[in-house]
């Protein structure tokens, strides 16, 4: 069983701005849906509504930041990323303004359908110079990827998760800048994972390990830069391939990432990138879509068949049987 925290993000960001008044909290209309509403009663003087209008929140956000601020800017990933993305490249990125982006219902954790599901925003931010990165996979994550992003000299992107977050990784071992989990060693298979598919990760590999398969899992938190000297050499230690497994498409995100950087340096050995397969998902809820779009465990399970050459007898029942637990009930928030 592993510890589940109730909206991490709102109860920490209160007392991680406590002592720094230079942190500004920006929102577009979505302030309780993006866990901003205890920083807004906390510090009202220190929190902006800027309405249904991203593109002239970045710019706003950008003139803080200017003055010396450091602002936080609160919304679903799509709506920091997709739709003022001019804004962020010009406003912010070009001139290198410390504005921090927190991009809520990233890819498939929303059943609101295409119009709120960020399966593109890594791509995206990706793309633009001066831009770091950031996703949070488990509770110790959300809670320390502030300490992390504020850190950075220049623009951040976080794909932040809200609600019943699990605690996959333990409290003394917060998020470190470029630097990736090594949860497993193994020689036959490298998976690399982020965000929420560290969890699926986890139970695939608990049922490969039971079949004999040795298996290297690295958890990344940080998708740009991505220059750990882990990553490149665990994708040089194995000898049957290697399996990205993300929530978002698989172009321009993790798995992109990883071909890149297999192209750059070589390496031969076979890649297979979990991911959105170019398509737009739906509105379901988050374990159909995992299941439907092959994002979930047991995808991973049938990579790893399909790299070794040969089943290996694990079926849903195996994977249940290593399903992490909860020990918390938590109150929900909007599914949108």
């Amino acid at each position: 069983m592993i510890e589940t925290l109730t909206r991490p993000h709102r109860e920490h960001m209160v007392r991680w701005a406590e002592r720094r008044p230079e942190v500004l909290v920006l929102s577009a209309d979505l302030t309780a849906s993006c866990e901003a509403d205890a920083f807004r009663d906390a510090y009202p003087e220190r929190f902006f509504s800027l309405g249904m209008a991203e593109q002239n929140m970045m710019g706003f956000a950008a003139g803080l930041a200017r003055e010396g601020f450091f602002p936080y800017v609160h919304s679903f990933a799509v709506f920091v990323t997709r739709r003022p993305f001019d804004q962020v490249a010009m406003a912010i990125a070009y001139p290198n303004l410390p504005v921090r982006l927190v991009g809520f219902l990233p890819g498939l954790t929303t059943t609101g359908g295409v119009t709120h599901q960020a399966i593109d925003d890594v791509g995206l931010m990706r793309l633009i110079p001066n831009m770091t990165v950031l996703e949070a996979g488990d509770a110790t994550e959300v809670i320390s990827v502030l300490d992390v992003a504020h850190a950075v000299d220049g623009p951040v992107y976080i794909r932040q998760l809200r609600g019943e977050v699990p605690r996959l990784f333990p409290k003394a071992e917060p998020m470190q800048l470029g630097r990736a989990r090594l949860l497993t060693k193994g020689g036959d298979l490298c998976v690399i994972s982020s965000g929420i598919c560290t969890e699926e990760a986890i139970r695939a590999i608990a049922a490969l390990r039971a079949r004999g398969m040795s298996v290297r899992h690295l958890h990344v938190s940080t998708l740009k830069p991505f220059d750990d000297p882990k990553v490149l050499e665990a994708l040089c230690a194995v000898r049957l391939g290697v399996v990205t497994m993300e929530n978002h498409s698989i172009i321009g995100g993790l798995g992109a990432a990883v071909a890149e950087l297999m192209a750059a340096h070589g390496i031969g050995r076979q890649l297979v990138r979990l991911g959105l397969q170019d398509t737009y998902g739906h509105g379901a809820s988050r374990p159909y879509l995992l299941r439907e779009y092959g994002l979930d465990a047991l995808a991973l399970v049938r990579a790893a068949e399909g790299l070794a050459g040969e089943p290996l007898g694990i079926d849903d029942s195996d994977l249940a049987a290593v399903r992490l637990g909860t020990v918390a009930a938590a109150e929900k928030t909007e599914d949108l």
